[in-house]
């Protein structure tokens, strides 16, 4: 164990902020340590939108579901999968760009993702907090619209950064036994592993500080995966030139 894995394991989502800002240099920093994320046969398809305006963050709050931190956080970013520039590099060079693979959707997806990550990791070294905002996809036609998104790129989630005004505990994952299986898939053991994390589950908001639930992780899934998961998001991937083929 080290320091560098002490502070991944202590990570905990932060909703409430103090009012001390974070200065731009310190942002530009973490910006870097994003970059330095791997990214796909070096494609770098991640742009991240640094939201100042105060009216474009309450309504940023509102489209991802009355989220207020989104606007009350000294820091909200937004990062989007962005393959215009890509388009532009084949225009630099009278080139033909092949574009609405479903690969380019998925490696320019998770180049935010993984980018996002270093960010945060390096945001939580500075004692500063954060938080996905996954919401922004509860209304994403009207936040590409907000940011005036070109084709190409889409908004894949927000991200709060800030210094903590609260002291949440860390959340309890599933056991590695459930996540890391040896030469094959198997699931044999995970029933009765995900019971015993069920009743760790229950214990953690029995006894968490605020937002108190009374169900289980398996309870919370099957709850959540008998509804509808943002259907409009085809048809907007769709039209903005994605998953096309």
């Amino acid at each position: 164990m080290n320091d560098v894995i002490e502070l991944m394991l202590s990570h905990r989502s932060i909703r409430k902020f103090t009012d001390q800002k974070i200065p731009q240099t310190t942002l530009e920093t973490l910006i870097k340590a994003g970059q330095s994320a791997a990214t796909s046969s070096f494609i770098q398809s991640c742009t991240i939108i640094q939201v100042n305006d105060a009216d474009k963050r309450a309504q940023l709050a509102q489209l991802a579901g009355g989220q207020a931190y989104v606007a009350q956080a000294a820091t909200f970013l937004v990062f989007c999968a962005d393959m215009q520039r890509h388009q532009l590099a084949c225009d630099m060079h009278q080139q033909q760009m092949q574009s609405g693979f479903t690969e380019q959707f998925i490696t320019a997806t998770l180049d935010c993702g993984l980018f996002a990550q270093n960010v945060v990791l390096a945001a939580q070294s500075l004692s500063l907090g954060c938080v996905y905002i996954g919401g922004l996809r509860n209304n994403i036609a009207q936040v590409g619209q907000l940011l005036e998104l070109p084709d190409l790129v889409y908004p894949v989630f927000g991200l709060c950064l800030g210094h903590p005004a609260q002291d949440p505990e860390v959340k309890p994952r599933l056991p590695v036994e459930v996540i890391l299986k040896q030469d094959q898939y198997t699931d044999q053991n995970d029933r009765a592993d995900i019971e015993q994390y069920d009743l760790r589950i229950k214990e953690y908001y029995a006894n968490r500080s605020s937002n108190v639930k009374q169900q289980g992780w398996s309870e919370q899934i099957s709850t959540m995966l008998t509804k509808e998961a943002r259907p409009h998001m085809l048809s907007y991937l769709q039209s903005k030139g994605y998953l096309q083929k």
